[in-house]
């Protein structure tokens, strides 16, 4: 464990759900301003190609967001104000191929009416079912004193 890790305390429920909520906002807003870029250049998308290479382009601004936060600090703005932290499984950063992981195998199991997150209920460790495919934990973070 690296000396600034932080012990392992499951993120509870409601918390949980509390950051998505932000989170979703957010990414909302992340979205939309992408679609205002791309829109323009991808023109009307009256065709399959158009709209498929659309979804495609949203799908990297996904991970682009999400991935730059885990990479560099562990925390998105909303995991940041609810006090959450994405650690690898020995309390550390976790890597670019963890990243990947986590959130193809997230975007599944939301395109899978959350299934992915309803594994937490029954999980031990309370974690998500992308968590454990990932070798990731979301850990509360103690407030500064």
């Amino acid at each position: 464990m690296q000396d600034n890790a932080t012990p392992f305390t499951p993120v509870p429920l409601p918390v949980r759900v509390a950051a998505m909520i932000y989170e979703s906002l957010l990414v909302i807003a992340v979205l939309f301003v992408a679609s205002f870029i791309a829109l323009p250049v991808v023109g009307d998308l009256h065709r399959d190609w158009q709209r498929y290479l659309f979804q495609a382009y949203l799908v990297v601004v996904l991970f682009a967001y999400f991935a730059t936060f885990w990479l560099r600090s562990g925390q998105t703005l909303a995991m940041k104000t609810w006090r959450i932290r994405l650690d690898d499984q020995a309390g550390g950063r976790i890597s670019p191929r963890q990243a990947g992981l986590r959130f193809l195998v997230a975007l599944a199991g939301a395109l899978l009416f959350g299934a992915g997150f309803w594994w937490a209920l029954f999980d031990r460790d309370r974690q998500c079912f992308h968590d454990r495919v990932a070798g990731t934990r979301l850990v509360r973070v103690p407030p500064k004193a």
